[in-house]
C-alpha cells in the first residue's frame, strides 16, 4: 500500500490552471495611504483605511500590524516585507477566498512575519503558505505545488527565517492548508485545516526545521497532517488529527531537497479514526492509516493516542530508495481494534516498537530487533504486511467539502499585543505533552 501523496500526481489529477492572483475585498472603501504620523509601528486596518489586505500589507514597514475587520476579501496576499503581523479581528469571519481561481490565498516570504486569527479558503494550491521561495513563478510550483514540481536550490533561496501561523482556520483547498516549505523558525499552533486535497499541515524541505507545531486539529484531508524532508529540531506536540483518509505522513523522498528525513520528535498527540470516505482521495490511493512512517529515519514518537485506525496504527516502509530506520515507537496507547503495527520495509533497521499497548503486529510475533529500545539493533526485520480493507471507498471533490465549524479564535484580537515571529520557537519540553484521554 502507498500511504504517501504524490505531489507531482496530485496537481495533475486536479488539472490545475494557475491563475494570476486577483484582488478586491468586500465591504467598505476608504483611503489607500498609511498612517505616518510617526516612526512607530502602526496599525492599519482594512477595509476602513484600505480597499484590499494586499494594499495594506503593501503600505506596511517592518513592525506594523495589518488589522482586518469581518468581511470576504476574494484576493490573494502576498507578505514580502519582514517582521509584518496579519491579524483578523474574528477568525471565522474574516475570510480570504480564493473563489476557487487563484494559486494560493496567502504567500509569506518576509522574514519573521505572522498570519493569526482569520480563515483562508477555496484556493487552487495552498490556503497560507510560508517560504523562501521568493520567485513568485517559482510558488505555485516548487513551493506551492502546482503543475510541476522542483526540489529548488537551497542555496538560491535560503530558508525563510521566523514565521509562525495562529488561530489560522484553512480549508478546501487543492492542496495543503497551511503549508511550511523551506522556512525554519516557526510556529504553526491552534490552527484548523479540513477538506485538503493533499494534507491539512505540511512542513517540508527544512534543516534544521527549528519549528513547533502544536495544539492543531485536522479533519477531513486526504492526509491530517505531513512531513516530507523536514528534520532536527522539529515538534509535533498536543495535535488532533481525526477523520482523515490518513492521518500523518513522515517521508523522505526525492521530489525535495534535504532528505532523507530525520529526527523529529512526536508527542502527546491524538490520532484516530483515520477512515473517512467524505474527504478528498489521494492520488495514490492510501486509506486507514493513522501514522505512515515511508523513508523517515531517527525520529521518536511517545506519548501518542492512536484509536480506530482501520488499516493499522503505525506503517512502515521504504520509499525511493530511502530505507526506514531507526525510527523509536515507544508509550503509546495504541488501540487493539486496529493493527499496532505493519512493517512494509525489505531495508528497514534500528526501528523499536515497545510499550504501545497489546495490539496485533504484522509481522507477529516481531523480530527481537523491533522489540527492545534499549539497544539499537541495526538487524533487519521480516516484511509483513497491512490489514487488508474490504473496500477502499473513493472520495470527494475539495470543493464539495462541509465547511467547517467556527474554531475558537484569540482573546481579545484587537487589543491583543502585536508579536513578530521572532526568537521562535522558544523552550520546547516535549515531555509536558502527556498521553491524551481516550475518545468519548
Amino acid at each position: 500500500m502507498r500511504f504517501f501523496v504524490s505531489k507531482r500526481r496530485v496537481a495533475l489529477s486536479l488539472g490545475l490552471l494557475i491563475a494570476v492572483p486577483g484582488l478586491g475585498a468586500c465591504g467598505p472603501t476608504g483611503a489607500d495611504d498609511r498612517p505616518s504620523s510617526s516612526d512607530r509601528p502602526a496599525v492599519l486596518r482594512v477595509p476602513g483605511q484600505f480597499k484590499s489586505i494586499q494594499k495594506a500589507v503593501d503600505s506596511a514597514r517592518s513592525g506594523d500590524m495589518v488589522l482586518v475587520s469581518p468581511g470576504v476579501y476574494r484576493e490573494s496576499v502576498t507578505i514580502r516585507s519582514p517582521r509584518i503581523v496579519l491579524r483578523g479581528t474574528e477568525r471565522s469571519t474574516v475570510v480570504v477566498d480564493g473563489e476557487f481561481k487563484r494559486t494560493n490565498g496567502i504567500t509569506v516570504t518576509g522574514a519573521a512575519s505572522v498570519v493569526e486569527n482569520l480563515t483562508v479558503r477555496n484556493n487552487l494550491a495552498n490556503g497560507l503558505l510560508f517560504t523562501g521561495v521568493t520567485d513568485e513563478t517559482l510558488q505555485g510550483a516548487g513551493a506551492g505545488g502546482g503543475m510541476e514540481y522542483d526540489p529548488l536550490d537551497t542555496a538560491k533561496f535560503p530558508a525563510l527565517r521566523g514565521f509562525r501561523a495562529s488561530y489560522v482556520t484553512a480549508y478546501n483547498n487543492a492542496l495543503y492548508g497551511i503549508y511550511a516549505f523551506d522556512a525554519r523558525d516557526g510556529v504553526i499552533e491552534h490552527s484548523y485545516g479540513s477538506g485538503q486535497s493533499d494534507s491539512g499541515i505540511y512542513v517540508g524541505q527544512c534543516k534544521p526545521c527549528n519549528t513547533v507545531v502544536r495544539n492543531n486539529l485536522t479533519e477531513h484531508n486526504a492526509v491530517g497532517i505531513e512531513v516530507t524532508n523536514a528534520s532536527e529540531d522539529l515538534y509535533f506536540l498536543g495535535n488532533t488529527i481525526r477523520r482523515n483518509r490518513v492521518g500523518m505522513t513522515v517521508l523522505s523522498n526525492n521530489l525535495e531537497a534535504l532528505g532523507p528525513q530525520h529526527d523529529a520528535v512526536f508527542a502527546g498527540n491524538t490520532i484516530s479514526d483515520n477512515n473517512d470516505d467524505r474527504s478528498p482521495e489521494q492520488a495514490e490511493g492510501g486509506f486507514g492509516i493513522g501514522i505512515g512512517i515511508s523513508g523517515g529515519t531517527h525520529n521518536r514518537f511517545e506519548r501518542n493516542r492512536l484509536e480506530g485506525n482501520r488499516a493499522g496504527a503505525f506503517v512502515l516502509r521504504d520509499e525511493q530508495g530511502y530505507p526506514v530506520l531507526g525510527n523509536r515507537i515507544e508509550d503509546n496507547a495504541v488501540d487493539e481494534g486496529q493493527l499496532g503495527l505493519a512493517v512494509l520495509a525489505a531495508r528497514t533497521g534500528g526501528n523499536c516498537y515497545t510499550d504501545n499497548g497489546r495490539a496485533p503486529t504484522s509481522p507477529d510475533p516481531l523480530p527481537r530487533a523491533l522489540t527492545s529500545c534499549s539497544a539499537r539493533d541495526t538487524a533487519l526485520a521480516t516484511p509483513g504486511s497491512a490489514r487488508p480493507l474490504d473496500r477502499i471507498p473513493p472520495g470527494t471533490s475539495f470543493r464539495e467539502v462541509a465547511p467547517p465549524p467556527a474554531q475558537p479564535g484569540m482573546r481579545d484580537a484587537v487589543h491583543a499585543p502585536v508579536r513578530p515571529a521572532l526568537h521562535l520557537p522558544g523552550a520546547v519540553d516535549p515531555a509536558s505533552y502527556v498521553l491524551p484521554k481516550p475518545r468519548d
